[in-house]
């Protein structure tokens, strides 16, 4: 059971009003998490402004953006956000079996490129921030800059945010599930 009332926009504190609708709009509907978000300005205020940041500042496109978050809700363990991020995923042009590659920690590109991404955010995550060096130079040797590493960082810490969120307030799906993983 949700520990944080779900708000709709006209019912959400007057502060939280104006980036719930904004929300609403960009996802079709006031998902359960922006909802309960909404029940705290500051919360939502937070979580808007690092969207935000990354949406001006970043330079990472959509399928990279969508694999990181599953990796990191995988890491974490978030149902929900697993769930949003598949149908991200999805959208940004992963198949079904990529996004549990991608969940499960398999391998996804011929190349290694995005693996080696994806490993550091993996490690970030499950080792409190500390990256070994081997993992590091591997996204280096692997062609990304010191620069796309730092922005990792924003991108890992919006997920990690939503899916402690969602872990706090009890979410309750209102999205299709991530499929099974199996083996």
């Amino acid at each position: 059971m949700p520990r944080i009332p779900v708000h709709t926009v006209d019912d959400a504190p007057a502060a939280a009003q104006e980036g719930l609708q904004g929300l609403k709009e960009q996802f079709g509907k006031v998902l359960n998490i922006h909802g309960e978000m909404a029940h705290s300005p500051a919360l939502l205020s937070s979580y808007l402004g690092i969207q935000s940041a990354l949406a001006e500042h970043g330079s990472f496109d959509a399928r990279t953006r969508e694999a990181i978050a599953l990796v990191v809700g995988a890491t974490n363990d978030c149902a929900y956000c697993q769930a949003a991020h598949t149908g991200g995923a999805r959208a940004a042009g992963w198949d079904e079996d990529q996004t549990k590659q991608l969940r499960a920690g398999s391998p996804v590109d011929t190349d290694g490129g995005l693996d080696a991404l994806l490993a550091v955010a993996r490690q970030m995550v499950s080792s409190t921030g500390y990256v070994e060096e081997d993992v590091w130079q591997a996204a280096l040797d692997a062609g990304w800059s010191t620069e796309e590493l730092g922005e990792l960082v924003p991108h890992v810490m919006v997920n990690m945010f939503t899916n402690y969120f969602n872990h706090y307030a009890h979410t309750e799906l209102d999205l299709p599930a991530a499929p099974e993983l199996h083996g």
